[in-house]
This record gives structure tokens, sequence and C-alpha cells, in this order.
């Protein structure tokens, strides 16, 4: 079973610190149904429902209260139900839910696959539309009518779509072995998915010996950046100790506990492909979403607090409201860092369901992985430096070269909305250039007769360039060139707007320029050696 709140979800740079804290009160408002809840990623948690459904009725039965529980909290969510974890959390997102009732595979009402018992009615209010169940066995067909791009390997849905295979049952028809010879391991895992099973065979086992890791923090420890750098380091001895035996483990349980007593513990998916930088992100994500007192217990406190330091005279003496301000500032910042009364204590990381290691294949050429060595070497120097001290190129799509090309911080994501393989009208064509200047250089473009060139309203030039003169270099007659590309941006605002034409030029001494013609003005932008 499979619990989704879609605004919940956060991007892989991870949750705000009131989503995390929201999303913690949702997990625990599941606990209450199932103690072993899974949480797959900020906004999605799982568990196995046949316990809960015999207790309580019938799995709908405990998906219609889960969603009036949560509903409690004001979050709106999904709960779906199959077979398996892929399809389960197919069916509760809501493109999937749409195409259910075609399929004839799925309920939205109470109809569970325990069929009797589902018939009693359900604590809550009335909402069929927030719960899909796949009947038994339907998986597969449920599966087989979804498209490819709910793979979560968008190259690999992409290069199926070009080979005319555009949904799981295409893919689910084909023989195992030939998508593992075309596709490999990815390919073998979408193939499994797509015929309704786990992504690994069930060879979940208790550990052979204790692999967890632990640090206890004297004097209790209340920032969050140590307890982080602290999580990343125990994330590395434990993938060492999982190596060392051979083995890999497909969820891992982070448990936290505090000076005052409390304790807060969590399992995340992890299915081996969690690095030891993403183990700490968890961590992060699930120490801002606890709190260790509830709003009246953080109120009470404070008050006592203002008493306290009231009583004492303060420290600048401009009366009850200056001095609340200050401790409810120091409150907030308690609160931002996730951690509780007194600070964190102990933080334990344990491997959870072990299994074999099969190893994983890596590209030969252009590998895009980022090793621990070079993550943690990095957020090191951000540590010291800044979070801009470290950044890296990325390739990203737009008209102007000089867009082209940008810097991230280590760690942000890039911007999907300027991806490379967008439309992209007025771009340049051909070969990039390779040096981009960081602002164009003036230039004069002249006619044989050593009059300036111009460039009318329509693109039409007044005569073909003959020489260019680069300011700060000697004059050079031009032997070949290519344009005008005209290109009018932002038209709408007269403040932004922006109209020019641009010139490919190759001067006597062999090399190329990129030139533009803005406002009757020659400018280069780009060189092409």
């Amino acid at each position: 079973m499979v619990v989704r709140s879609a605004e919940l979800c956060a991007a892989d740079a991870g949750p705000s610190q009131a989503t995390a804290r929201l999303f913690e009160r949702v997990v625990g408002a599941v606990t209450e149904f199932c103690p072993r809840v899974e949480v797959l990623e900020p906004g999605v948690c799982a568990f196995a429902a046949r316990g809960p459904a015999r207790y309580f009725g019938g799995e709908t039965i405990v998906a219609r209260k889960i969603v009036a529980a949560v509903a409690g909290l004001g979050v709106d969510c999904r709960v779906g139900i199959a077979d398996g974890l892929f399809a389960a959390g197919l069916a509760a997102s809501e493109p999937a839910a749409s195409g259910l009732a075609a399929a004839g595979l799925a309920a939205s009402e109470p109809a569970a696959r325990d069929a009797p018992a589902a018939r009693d009615a359900p604590d809550g209010p009335d909402t069929p539309d927030a719960v899909t169940l796949v009947l038994p066995g339907g998986s597969p067909e449920f599966l087989g009518r979804q498209p490819v791009t709910v793979l979560d390997d968008p190259d690999l849905a992409g290069l199926l779509r070009r080979l005319g295979i555009r949904t799981l049952g295409d893919l689910a028809a084909l023989r195992e072995r030939d998508v593992a010879s075309r596709f490999g391991s990815a390919g073998e895992r979408a193939h499994r998915l797509a015929g309704g099973h786990d992504p690994r065979p069930l060879a979940a086992s208790s550990p052979p010996q204790d692999l967890s890791v632990s640090q206890e923090f004297d004097p209790p420890e209340t920032r969050a950046e140590p307890m982080v750098f602290a999580a990343k380091a125990l994330a590395e001895q434990m993938h060492a100790r999982l190596r060392a035996s051979g083995l890999t483990c497909v969820r891992v349980e982070v448990h936290a506990s505090w000076a005052d007593g409390q304790e807060n513990t969590r399992l995340w998916r992890h299915d081996g492909l969690l690095t030891a930088v993403q183990v700490a992100d968890r961590v992060r994500w699930q120490l801002d979403g606890w709190r260790a007192a509830p709003p009246e217990t953080r109120s009470s406190g404070l008050d006592c607090a203002i008493d306290t330091l009231g009583a004492g005279g303060g420290s600048g003496g401009g009366g009850e409201t200056e001095l609340k301000a200050e401790v409810e500032a120091e409150v907030e910042v308690e609160a931002e860092v996730g951690v509780g009364v007194g600070g964190i204590v102990l933080l334990r990381l344990t491997p959870d369901q072990v299994v074999r290691a099969t190893g994983q294949q890596l590209a030969l050429w252009g590998e895009a992985l980022v090793s621990d060595r070079v993550a943690r070497a990095a957020l090191r120097v951000q540590a010291l430096l800044g979070h801009e001290a470290v950044l890296r190129p990325v390739l990203e799509g737009g008209r102007n070269v000089s867009e082209q090309v940008t810097h991230l911080a280590f760690g942000e994501e890039r911007d999907i909305s300027r991806s490379r393989e967008q439309p992209w009208p007025g771009q340049i064509p051909g070969t990039a250039p390779a040096l981009v200047f960081p602002a164009p250089r003036e230039a004069t473009v002249t006619d044989e007769n050593g009059s300036g060139v111009t460039v009318s309203g329509r693109c039409v030039l007044s005569a073909p360039p003959r020489q260019l003169t680069v300011a700060g270099e000697p004059k050079r007659a031009i032997t070949a060139w290519a344009g005008p590309w005209p290109l009018a941006e932002r038209w709408w605002d007269p403040e932004h707007a922006s109209r020019r034409a641009r010139f490919q030029l190759v001067t006597d001494d062999g090399r190329a320029w990129l030139a533009a013609v803005n406002q009757g003005r020659w400018q280069i932008e780009a060189g092409y050696w």
C-alpha cells in the first residue's frame, strides 16, 4: 500500500523545513495503522497491507481510514493498493488513476481484495476518489496499459519509444534475456517492473551480524550542519561494512535520540543505490521534519523562558516585547535545525533487509556519477568558503551562446525548463564557438570602400563586409562570411527588448568570429578557435 501526497512531494534538492515537518506528521498518522512504514521519498510512504487489512477488515477500509486521518492534518493524499510496490505507486498517482476504470482492473469504492470484510462501512468521510485498488492478479494487465514514461529512467524510456515500445505491456511481451542483452541491467529491471514483479527477487534476510553504525554526542549536538556531516561519515562506514560482507540493503533505518529522552526512527528506501551524501540528505530531511514537542509545550516553555529572563533583567532592558521577540528568535532557530530539547545524543544507521550485492556496471565512457570522495571534498569546501565556492559547468539550451553554458553550485539541480532538447528558434546553427567573451567586444566592419556596413530592419546589408577591426587588434581582411541571423527577444517588454542580426566572419589570419549588429553597432560575442 502506497500513500502519496502530491503537495508534499519534493524535488531532488529536498523538501523545505515546513514541508518536512508536515510530512513527518503524515508519516506519524500512517504509523498509527502500521508500525513499519517505509519512506520512499518526501511525500510518499508505503507499508505491507496484509496485517493491517486483517485487523481492520479490508485493505480499502485501512486506506480510507488513512485518508481521513491525513485529511485531519489539512493534507490531501491518495492511496494505491496493488500486488507490487511499483503498481501501487502508480495507482496512488493521479495520472495513473485516471486510466484505471477503463482498464477494468481497479475499484475506487470499498470493494477490497477481501470482499466480505470490505463491505463494512469504513470510518471517516466518503473519499472514493482518493483510494485506488488494483485487484489481485491484475497488476500485469494494469501496468501493461501504462506508457513507458512512467519508468524512473527517462533515457531508457526515450530509447524505448524511439524503438516503437510505447507501453509497459509492449516491454513485458519481449523475452527477458533479449531485453537484458540489449538494454543491460536497467532494461532487465524495467522488464521486471512491467511484468508486475518487484525490482529484485525476494531475497531479504536478517543481517548475519550487527552492521549498524552509530555516533554519540557529548555534549548533545544542537546544530544541524554537524549532524549532516556525522550522518555522511556514518553512511560511509555502513557502506564499507556492507561491501566487506558482499551485501547491500533494501532499506536503511535512521534513529535519533534526544537528550530529553525522545526518539525518532524512520525507514528510508535504499535498494543499494543511495550514496553516503544521499543518505545524509535523508537524515537532514528527517531531522527537519521532527518536532520534539507539540506547539502547546513549546508555548509554555517560551513563556517560562521569558519569565526567567525577565526576572534576571534580560540583556537590553527593552521591555517584555523585545525580550519575547528575542526568545522567539532563539526558539525558531532551534525549530529550523530540526533538533529537540537539549540536542541529539545518539544517531544510528541500521541496514534493513540485507541482500547479496550483485554489483553495478558503470559506463565505460562519459561516466556521469559523482563519487563520494569528490562529493565529500566539494561539501567541505562549501562549508569553509560558502555555497557558491564550488561551481560546475552545465550545458543548457538558449538562443545566445552566452546562455548555453551556465555554472551551478555543487548540489543544485539544473533548470529543466532550459533543456537543450527543447526547440530554440533563432539559435545560431552549426558548431558552437569555443570561446565566449564575458562581455561583447566593440568592433567595426567596413566594405571595400572603407564605409561602415549597416543592416536594415529587414536584415538587408548595405554592402558585403570586407574588413574587420576588433578593439585592441589590427585591421583584418574578411575572407568569408555568413548571415545574417536575426533575433528579436522580449519585444513585449520595452525595457528588456533586444533586436540583433548576427554574422559569422572569417578573417585572413584563419580565425572565425561570431559578430552581432545591435542598434547600428558591431560587437564580437564569441570566437571559433
